[in-house]
């Protein structure tokens, strides 16, 4: 297999904005020559200047010693004109999101560059296959996309086009692992793999936000607590709503339509609005200094239950029998887990409304529990009772799970709760580009981790909770919507079949 460039090979970087800048940082700490071009005048020595800076603090802070901080400033080199980057090994481009001014770039960079140069875009969500359908010798270009801030954030997506060379991919793979990197390989398709696998974070947010599912303040909070860095409604109003909807368009455009990508009509209102987030002071919060703190909807303190019973095996099981305090627990055998409390039954959720598996099981009184990452940890859980459950089962339910120090947040009767239903569709989205050929298991949750921070692979979090069961939420889900949106991947359907994990 190649190897990554030798740390003397000069790097070009084309671009001196926030990811270029970035981009040349993290090649100058690896040792490499930097030349940074762009094509506003002293944009590029401005850039150097900010990254000698960022350098100096790096040190102060002791992640570098101050040698090394000056060594990597002094291998950073403005330069004014393309044809000043003929000695490049490889050149990133980091400029506009913008097809024809990428090709345009990419085809002059061929007249200057040597002819064993690799080509690299930083594209986020252009295909390296159309980028390089203009070029010469297509199969030195190659996507090499970074996650923002590039010298924090551990990953790059290094994106094959039908005409990459291997041999190409596979150096550069190296060159960014030599960076400090983690670097996956994904195919040339609508999103690669973090922006598309990562759309239903937001859109089952959205949706069990439109179906009055829950507050937003109240979804976020559950998504903390099942073990996400952020909920989905802070993190949209972080990135800007223009910028997230407008991804969702296009990768739902690039799949020509397809359902599992479309857009919410409620974020679009919040663009219509210019309602985008922090940048403009409201999104689905309000900012500033006289912004009213908005808190998730929380259960009142119920009297604890004398006793209650647990049926079966579960993580959640374990986790109740472990922290509940003042409540007589007995532990009895069962094919369901389920607690059973002043007559309520409680399942965790399987992608069923409560009121539907009540209906189904002849149990009025049930109550839905929502996934956590670790129920022993967490301190927070989900309920959503049954439209027959009376008020006195629901109380007790609430006051078991309060009696385990957990904090409660009631969610209205919705299809999959909101943790469960959301990592199921992260897991079918994420099996979904593994079946297609975008890239391997190992790769998609090492990019949903580095990428994007999210607490387990999406993968891995379907082996946690188990294939058949996560095949049984998404095909209830899909029962309940009717909705191609809620397809199964057919990588699920055969891991049950062949009784398999996706992680053998």
């Amino acid at each position: 297999m190649p190897s990554a460039l030798n740390a003397s090979a000069t790097i070009a970087v084309i671009g001196s904005g926030a990811m270029g800048a970035g981009i040349a940082q993290v090649a100058a700490a690896a040792g490499h020559p930097v030349q940074l071009f762009d094509a506003q005048p002293d944009a590029a020595a401005t850039a150097i200047a900010g990254i000698r800076q960022m350098l100096g603090k790096l040190a102060d802070k002791g992640r570098m010693t101050a040698a090394e901080a000056d060594a990597a400033g002094a291998r950073l080199h403005a330069v004014g004109a393309l044809g000043h980057v003929a000695g490049a090994a490889l050149v990133v481009e980091a400029i506009t999101e913008n097809l024809d001014a990428k090709r345009s770039l990419f085809a002059a960079l061929e007249g200057v560059v040597g002819a064993d140069c690799i080509l690299a875009s930083n594209t986020s969500s252009i295909s390296i296959t159309a980028i390089g359908a203009a070029l010469e010798r297509p199969q030195r270009l190659v996507g090499m996309h970074f996650f923002n801030p590039v010298p924090l954030m551990a990953l790059v997506e290094v994106v094959s086009g039908l005409a990459t060379d291997s041999a190409v991919a596979h150096c550069v793979v190296a060159t960014a692992e030599a960076w400090g990197k983690r670097a996956v390989q994904a195919a040339s398709t609508p999103g690669f793999i973090v922006n598309r696998v990562a759309r239903p974070f937001y859109a089952e947010g959205l949706r069990v936000a439109q179906e009055r599912g829950a507050s937003p303040a109240t979804l976020d909070a559950v998504m903390r607590a099942a073990g996400f860095r952020m909920g989905p409604f802070e993190l949209m109003d972080l990135i800007g709503h223009d910028v997230n909807f407008a991804v969702t368009s296009s990768v739902f455009a690039a799949f020509f339509n397809d359902p599992r990508f479309t857009p919410s009509v409620m974020q679009q209102e919040l663009v219509n609005a210019g309602f985008l987030g922090r940048k403009t002071g409201r999104g689905f919060y309000q900012y500033g200094a006289d912004a009213p703190a908005i808190l998730p909807a929380t259960e009142a303190a119920r009297a604890a239950p004398a006793h209650a019973t647990v049926r079966g095996t579960h993580t959640l099981l374990d986790a109740l029998a472990q922290r509940v305090q003042g409540v007589a627990l007995a532990r009895t055998d069962g094919d369901v887990p389920c607690i059973e409390v002043g007559g309520a039954h409680i399942f965790i959720t399987d992608g069923r409304t409560a009121t539907r598996r009540a209906a189904e099981t002849q149990h009025p009184d049930t109550v839905l529990v929502d996934l956590a990452l670790d129920y022993a940890a967490t301190p927070r859980l989900a309920l959503a009772r049954a439209a027959q459950c009376t008020d006195a089962a629901y109380d007790a339910a609430v006051a078991l799970f309060q009696a385990a120090g957990y904090s409660v947040s009631p969610l209205a009767d919705v299809p999959g709760m909101i943790a469960m239903r959301t990592v199921a569709m992260l897991a079918n989205e994420a099996a979904d580009a593994v079946n297609q050929g975008v890239c391997s298991a190992a790769a998609v949750d090492i990019a949903m981790e580095k990428g994007v921070n999210y607490p387990r692979g999406p993968l891995a979090w379907g082996d946690a909770i188990g294939v058949p069961a996560l095949y049984t939420v998404l095909r209830n889900l899909a029962g309940t919507y009717g909705e191609d949106r809620y397809r199964i991947a057919p990588l699920i359907a055969r891991k049950v079949e062949a009784g398999e994990a996706f992680h053998l």
